[in-house]
């Protein structure tokens, strides 16, 4: 029986297959794998290459332009009482626009509201908004929009009676038909704003008012920046993991082509399907650091082949054979997980997880075929490095730096010094040079091995030390409340904050979330059940007000109340929407208090509006997140079980999985919900949305499994070929110790820059994901993963022998020699390049 060489690559096989010996004869060359011969068609044809991935970016990017965004989210759980409430709504009170989202306009005139100057100057904004901005041809600009206004009857009770605003502060309720998107809604709002700054609050408005626009569809949307701060600090990272600046700009051009691929895309996705608006900002955040990240691991392999003496042309076909598996292997396993979420049920988080898939998938093309195009353009001058590129290069990254912190002069200054450098290098001979490499060291003398062994020497001691960690970080879970966080923590300089602080200040903080309750009678019953609702309503503990019930042919002329199909009531909380009092009063309300207020009626009564609707979604997504939990593990453990033939290692894996995302958890629960570091965050304590949990769980394990394959498949490796299991993990942990903690110094950067964000949820997306690599990356890897496979020691790769030949084999590591089977030229039609380096290139060499 053939059997392979003792330095063959594989990660699979049983326990039985460690120890044998390796054949005296001459292996076969395996045939080349379809990826192979994509890598070596990317790089014998690198131009053709680079040019259809540039046609692509411009045209997915100028299609996306032309089109334009469209971004909305459903505001409904299914199959809820508030869905229930919002369908009344729509069918008995068209009128009032109460279907969709909702907004308000708050102004506060030091005159009073009532002063004629004042009502007049606001009920031209208000018919506006009602009329959707007309423009010269009296086509509504902004239509879909209906105003509640506080000077009519329906809204009755927006004006402020009470305390030091009494007759100076009002509000008008704007509600948004269903058809109105997430992006025609904050186009609304930027069209109120620019009226009032021309026409009421300029110089030529009404002196002593103030109008803003409140509520979370109506706030501006503000671009990114703060990924140019992660940028930044990854050209760093680069330049210390490579020590070279060429190496260094390959990864972050791949990623940057891939984001921008799947930025267009997400916007086209769109206008087919509900997403919300910070879904790119998502894409962006996951797409930079997974790119990178690919690309770091594929460059790696390529200058290893390099190293050992093969020509470009193999070395890359080698890494994209090798590590390109990998990324592939990676990247699926991100968007698979991702697509998860479209079993859930929610088309707005399904749109989410399409979004973020886009991007991964184009980042993950990119670097499987864009890269080796860029390779075979740098041929072997990656390792070249000079004195004028370094400092160019820092000098970059200061720019990067600039534009992030929003320092534009910062940046200029920072390109032109940059631009100096390159231009003086001509004058300045030493800028010519080249800088000197590091030798590197053996590998049984670097610290990663070193550490390995002291880990090694005593397993016990640093499992427990290394869990106890992992479970200090994950204590804080225990007390997560998942919920909606309000206005209230938008950035204090905002519309819709100060809008929010003054509602709570003139009616109560409760006025920022009322309830809609809404009754459908019965025959024979009416005004006087529903006025008996209403009493108990008003007496429940926790209500600040409850409107007279308003019946749905209140608009029609010489009506009977009588007649009226449904009724609809505004009950005002005493507390804000985010605050659990107000979860626990939807509760006592739809359990006790409207059940007994009803009792011997057929009133069908609903509660709805934003507090209800958020508190009907948390419900639906808590019953699904620890069957989506279990899925993604499970997906894990099969994955994971076909790649390295083991039963020990997956397990071993999701357990540590599940203690590094649990840390996570506990960081983001301490800091978010509890207002830990809030000063230095500019954050205050709120609950945790609830799809957050399940979207963090998603992405972390496609990024562990990334880790995890890249360290197990070293570690397999030699095991495989000396058969000394505790040799095996320290020699692997060695080899990919140093690439490792770059790749994830690199996404904790890109991750955590933007805590820089207003956005709360892009917050907290970047603390959870940059703490859980973090973890992973340190904790995890460096320490658990050592102190648990030199305990199961040959165990680790024991897998029934039953099970071994059922089971298909996944290799993520490509089978060694084929990519010597690719003649130069053959993938490439005889491209007379990608054999043979020109002048120049040979000239740069040897330089």
């Amino acid at each position: 029986m053939q059997t392979r060489p003792p330095d063959q690559r594989t990660v699979g096989g049983t326990a039985a297959d460690h120890h044998r010996p390796a054949s005296s004869g001459t292996a076969t060359v395996p045939a080349p794998g379809a990826l192979a011969r994509l890598g070596a068609w990317c790089f014998d044809h690198r131009r053709a290459a680079v040019g259809i991935w540039l046609v692509v970016l411009f045209a997915v990017l100028g299609a996306a332009g032309a089109v334009g965004p469209d971004f909305s989210a459903s505001s409904d759980a299914p199959d809820s009482e508030s869905a229930d409430g919002l369908a009344v709504l729509e069918e008995h009170f068209p009128q009032l626009g109460t279907g969709g989202a909702s907004g308000t306009i708050v102004f506060r005139a030091d005159r009073g509201v009532d002063d004629p100057e004042v009502a007049a100057a606001m009920n031209e904004l208000f018919a506006l908004v009602d009329a959707g901005f007309p423009d010269a041809d009296g086509e509504a600009e902004h239509p879909g929009a209906t105003v509640v206004s506080p000077y009519e009857a329906a809204g009755q009770g927006q004006i402020a009676l009470d305390g030091p605003l009494a007759d100076q502060l009002a509000y008008a309720q704007v509600n948004l038909a269903p058809e109105v998107t997430d992006t025609d809604a904050s186009l609304l709002g930027e069209a109120i704003r620019e009226h009032v700054d021309a026409e009421l609050t300029g110089p030529d408005g009404v002196e002593g008012l103030e109008v803003l626009t409140g509520g979370q569809y109506l706030a501006a949307f503000e671009p990114p920046e703060t990924e140019l701060i992660g940028l930044a600090f990854a050209v760093v990272v680069l330049i210390l993991a490579f020590g070279s600046v060429l190496a260094m700009g390959l990864p972050i051009a791949v990623a940057i082509g891939g984001v921008g691929i799947g930025i267009g895309s997400i916007t086209l996705l769109s206008n087919g399907v509900d997403a919300p608006d910070f879904t790119p900002i998502i894409g962006m955040m996951i797409g930079l650091g997974v790119g990178i990240d690919y690309a770091l691991f594929i460059v790696t392999r390529y200058r290893e082949g390099l190293d050992r003496g093969l020509d470009p042309r193999t070395a890359a076909i080698t890494a994209i054979d090798t590590a390109g598996r990998a990324v592939l292997f990676a990247g699926l396993t991100v968007v698979i997980s991702m697509l998860g979420l479209l079993l859930i049920g929610l088309g707005w988080l399904a749109g989410m997880g399409l979004g973020v898939s886009l991007t991964v998938l184009a980042t993950m093309l990119t670097s499987v075929t864009l890269l080796p195009a860029l390779l075979g353009l740098a041929g072997r001058r990656v390792e070249v490095t000079r004195w004028r590129g370094l400092i160019a290069a820092g000098f970059v990254a200061v720019a990067f730096l600039g534009l992030g912190l929003g320092q534009p002069t910062m940046a200029l200054v920072a390109v032109a010094a940059a631009g100096a450098t390159i231009v003086l290098s001509l004058v300045v001979r030493p800028l010519r040079r080249e800088v000197p490499r590091r030798a590197p060291r053996p590998l049984h003398e670097t610290v990663a091995y070193r550490w390995s062994r002291t880990i090694q020497r005593h397993p016990w001691r640093w499992l427990f030390v290394g869990t106890a960690v992992l479970l200090a970080f994950a204590a804080p879970v225990l007390g997560l409340r998942l919920g909606w966080a309000d206005e209230g923590n938008y950035p204090a300089e905002t519309d819709a904050r100060q809008a929010y602080d003054l509602l709570a200040d003139g009616f109560g903080p409760g006025f920022n979330g009322p309830f809609i309750i809404t009754a459908v009678p019965g025959d024979g019953e009416g005004g006087a059940e529903v006025a008996a609702l209403q009493q108990a309503l008003a007496a429940t503990p926790g209500v600040a007000a409850v409107t007279p019930p308003i019946p749905s042919n209140a608009a029609e002329a010489d009506a009977d109340p009588a007649d009226a199909d449904a009724w609809l009531l505004s009950l005002v909380p005493t507390t804000a929407p985010q605050d659990e009092a107000t979860t626990e009063l939807v509760s006592t309300l739809r359990d006790d208090v409207i059940p007994a207020a009803v009792a011997g009626t057929t009133l069908e009564v609903s509660v709805t509006g934003q507090a209800a609707v958020q508190n009907d979604i948390t419900d639906f997504l808590s019953a699904r997140m620890l069957v989506f939990f279990g899925a993604v593990l499970a997906l894990s453990f099969v994955l994971l079980m076909l790649v390295f033939r083991s039963l020990l290692v997956p397990i071993k894996a999701v357990i540590m999985n599940v203690l590094s995302i649990a840390g996570a958890y506990g960081a983001v629960v301490a800091v978010f919900q509890w207002g830990w570091f809030g000063d230095i965050l500019g954050l205050e304590g709120a609950p945790i949305n609830p799809f957050i949990p399940m979207m963090l769980f998603a992405i972390v394990f496609g990024l562990s499994m990334d880790y995890e394959v890249f360290l197990l498949s070293r570690v397999r490796e030699e095991f495989v070929r000396t058969g000394d299991s505790a040799r095996s993990v320290a020699d692997g942990l060695a080899s990919t110790a140093r690439v490792i903690t770059a790749a994830a110094a690199i996404m904790v950067v890109v991750f955590g820059s933007f805590l820089f964000e207003d956005i709360r949820e892009v917050k907290l997306f970047g603390l959870g994901l940059a703490l859980a690599v973090l973890l992973d990356a340190s904790l995890v890897r460096m320490l658990l993963v050592p102190a648990t496979m030199e305990l199961l020691g040959d165990r680790n790769w024991w897998m029934p022998a039953w099970l071994d030949r059922v089971l298909p084999r996944l290799s993520v590591e490509g089978p060694s020699g084929a990519h010597e089977a690719i003649p130069a030229g053959q993938a490439a039609g005889g491209d007379a390049d990608a054999a043979n380096p020109s002048e120049r290139e040979r000239e740069l060499v040897a330089d």
